[in-house]
């Protein structure tokens, strides 16, 4: 401990810089330098610019989003405005009137809500806390997502279609990634749409948080890659002719990373740090990672570029460099049609560039040379009145805070007319792959690429115009990923799965790879088609981070009853259409009673549920609710569950928060009980609807892994290999394994000593469980 004698004995005597271990309460809300750079930008019409400084004062409510797929999403928002929402409505605490959550008047369906409710008053209202309960919970089954405002934008601008190839250059966290895959996956009867999506960062370990938004929305048509996006490989696809082709996206989202200057409202170390040189230090970069996604854009697609900035050095003079590179082949596109009721502000012809002392320069000539390497001539506007009629800077979109009550952002959508003007070269790429091993090129294919690739840089120099660097080895940093095999058609692994499910000769062998080259296939993935030919034939151009969805994991007993694979909760709804055996349709009864009791016997079921659980052995199995269209009240969307048929008994495998969400479909209210005390986890479940009361069961949903009867296959099962679950810390982990105690009641309420004499908390998952001994 020798070195503790050399620090201040008195902290409050120690020399910290201002705001220190402080917190944001003693962070002053000014910045002078701020005030005066966006006063002389003229980016706030006259008359507003109190307004919209007093806005920039104020803490940014908080948005939400429905996520999921288009059906579930549905369901969800009809739970939120016909339960939660009538409860807000005149709700009053402490002698104030709680503002009642509205929906963003320019986001379609009315998927996206603003709640300006502080978490102070959470704490004061049942009603508030029960409501503030469901978010949490829905939000960690990937149903809702809380995104700033404007930063949904961007996505609903792509005019995404099923059928695009779709590049996210700067992803991470991922709430604009998750919206893309939701808009591919409009059509939830399409279980692989002929589009993907390739989510690009920079940042090693920004990807895996990456990884967890993409893998909540399950789906096989995502590939999370790890490059930087300024240098972003070229990849190549094989067509069905076997010719290998450069592969061009039809639409890119270019969020690039930016100075944040408009986030002031929830970031307010902002007020104390901004200064204009992070604006000019980025300029550069932001330029190289636009240019190179409009090279990678096919002739047609649309490329949007965002920031979360209000500077025109990272916004206006970011695309007007970009459209005088471009010689005609990109166009900014109008879309004030498009979002009706997003209040915007065209973009700026005129600005200026100030350096980090607060000099101002209009032009590049006013510039001394000693700040050349600071600014750059780039920075400035077009002073030629005829290019800049043609650019139509007026067509970008500024949000500014005061108008919705939002964060401040910036928005450009490029269409590509032609192939840039340094892609003269025709591409020498027109090869056929390789028949013998497609994860391995040829030393032709590979000069081929690497000659394509300097053809346009030795055009792009000569015409003094900027072009991608020469291509570089990949360099491998962060973590190790494990490979990506696929199978093959003939891989004895599919026959007793085929036989045992009854799967559909249709059935995308093709799509099924597995992370290890030796050993045993722990667990099975799928891919689309078309992500599937990315992954085969650009190994060695890209590093990904993490694809496929989760279809079957190893059941080590399942051998005796027919198949060593069980299906998987995350991907039931990507193989199921390919299922004809081991599925048994169940009703709204039957759902209710396989999510709140334990190990429920057979006998426990509606009638045709046990006839048809008695004509199945022993294993894995299908459960399917199909909606009724003479059923009002009940789920407008199908249910498919994964199960296991015991001896006597069927039991859900389906994770705690997921149970929770299909409860609450079904119109059941699921909410901690305050009166257990803090850290308890009893879990009360009450019916609104006019049913007979339940019996008592146990929720014990920890994950997939636990809903299995036998324990040799509980430690075998879902043991943390995918990177979602190095999120929780191992005490979490668990926390979550113990039982929860449920009390189901509509007028008649369990008593307690009753509930805990019939069931005791535990942590064997094979206690209460009428399979336990035979299976």
């Amino acid at each position: 401990m020798g070195r503790r004698k050399n620090r201040p004995r008195n902290r409050e005597n120690a020399d910290r810089k201002p705001g220190w271990g402080a917190g944001y309460q003693e962070i002053i809300k000014e910045n002078k330098l701020y005030e005066e750079y966006y006063q002389g930008q003229k980016i706030v019409p006259e008359g507003e610019w109190d307004q919209f400084m007093a806005t920039m004062r104020e803490p940014l409510p908080a948005t939400i989003r429905i996520t999921g797929y288009k059906s579930h999403a549905e369901e969800i928002l009809h739970c939120l405005k016909n339960k939660y929402f009538q409860e807000l409505q005149d709700l009053e605490v402490d002698g104030h009137k709680i503002e009642a959550p509205l929906p963003l008047s320019w986001y379609p369906s009315e998927l996206a809500w603003q709640i300006n409710i502080s978490r102070k008053m959470l704490r004061k209202s049942p009603v508030l806390e029960k409501f503030h309960q469901f978010l949490i919970s829905e939000t960690e089954s990937g149903n809702i997502s809380r995104q700033e405002a404007v930063s949904m934008i961007p996505p609903l601008l792509l005019d995404i279609k099923p059928h695009h190839k779709i590049l996210d250059m700067c992803a991470a966290p991922g709430s604009k990634t998750a919206q893309l895959i939701e808009m591919l996956h409009s059509d939830m009867s399409v279980a692989f749409p002929e589009g993907f999506v390739i989510a690009n960062d920079a940042d090693n370990k920004r990807c895996y948080l990456l990884v967890h938004q993409s893998k909540r929305l399950h789906s096989p048509c995502i590939m999370v890659v790890n490059h930087d996006a300024s240098n972003i490989p070229r990849l190549q696809m094989v067509d069905a002719d076997g010719q290998r082709d450069i592969l061009f996206y039809d639409r890119i989202l270019c969020d690039v990373p930016c100075s944040g200057d408009a986030t002031l409202r929830k970031n307010i170390d902002v007020w104390r740090k901004w200064t204009t040189s992070n604006s000019l230090q980025l300029h550069s970069l932001q330029q190289r990672i636009a240019i190179r996604g409009v090279e990678q854009l096919t002739v047609g697609g649309r490329m949007v570029y965002s920031t979360c900035s209000l500077n025109p050095v990272e916004n206006e003079a970011v695309i007007a460099a970009i459209l005088e590179k471009s010689e005609g082949t990109l166009e900014l596109i109008d879309v004030s049609s498009e979002l009706p009721g997003l209040k915007r502000m065209p973009g700026l012809t005129t600005w200026k560039v100030m350096t980090r002392e607060g000099h101002w320069y209009a032009e590049w000539s006013d510039v001394p040379e000693n700040k050349h390497t600071q600014i750059r001539p780039t920075m400035f506007p077009i002073k030629d009145p005829q290019k800049l009629k043609i650019m139509n800077l007026e067509r970008c979109i500024r949000i500014l805070p005061h108008h919705q009550n939002t964060g401040g952002f910036f928005v450009a959508v490029l269409e590509k007319r032609a192939p840039m003007p340094w892609n003269k070269r025709e591409p020498k790429l027109r090869l056929k792959a390789a028949a013998v091993n497609p994860l391995v090129e040829s030393a032709d294919e590979k000069s081929a690429a690497v000659d394509e690739t300097d053809g346009e840089e030795s055009l792009a120099n000569k015409d003094g115009i900027f072009c991608p660097p020469p291509p570089k080895k990949m360099k491998l940093f962060g973590f190790k990923e494990d490979p990506f095999v696929f199978l093959n058609e003939d891989d004895p692994i599919f026959l007793p799965i085929q036989k045992f499910y009854q799967l559909d000769p249709s059935f995308p062998k093709l799509n099924v790879l597995t992370r290890t080259h030796e050993g045993k296939k722990r667990h099975l993935y799928m891919v689309s088609k078309e992500l599937r030919n990315v992954l085969l034939h650009n190994s060695e151009r890209m590093k990904v981070i993490n694809t496929g969805i989760k279809v079957l994991s190893r059941n080590n007993d399942g051998e005796e009853f027919g198949c060593a694979f069980r299906l998987a909760q995350e991907g039931i709804y990507t193989i199921n259409p390919y299922i004809n055996g081991r599925i048994i349709k169940i009703s709204i009864e039957d759902v209710m009673i396989l999510l709140t009791q334990e190990n429920p016997f057979i006998g426990k079921l509606t009638s045709d549920p046990q006839k048809q659980a008695k004509k199945l052995n022993m294993g894995s199995i299908v459960l399917k609710y199909e909606p009724d269209p003479l059923n009002v009240e009940g789920p407008k969307c199908p249910i498919v569950l994964c199960g296991w048929r015991g001896k006597n008994s069927i039991r859900a495998f389906v994770a705690r928060n997921e149970r929770f969400h299909y409860l609450r479909m079904l119109g059941v209210e699921v909410f901690k009980d305050e009166n257990k005390g803090a850290g308890s986890d009893h879990v009360v479940v009450t019916s609104e609807k006019n049913e007979e009361p339940m019996e008592e069961g146990i929720l014990n949903v920890p994950g997939e892994a636990e809903n299995l009867a036998d324990a040799e296959v509980l430690q075998e099962s879902d043991k943390c290999d995918e990177i979602l679950d190095t999120t929780k810390e191992p005490e979490q982990q668990q926390d979550d394994v113990q039982h929860a105690q449920i009390a189901i009641s509509n007028s008649n309420q369990v008593s307690e000593s009753n509930l805990r004499s019939r069931i005791e908390k535990t942590d064997n998952p094979t206690v209460a469980s009428p399979d336990a001994k035979q299976t």
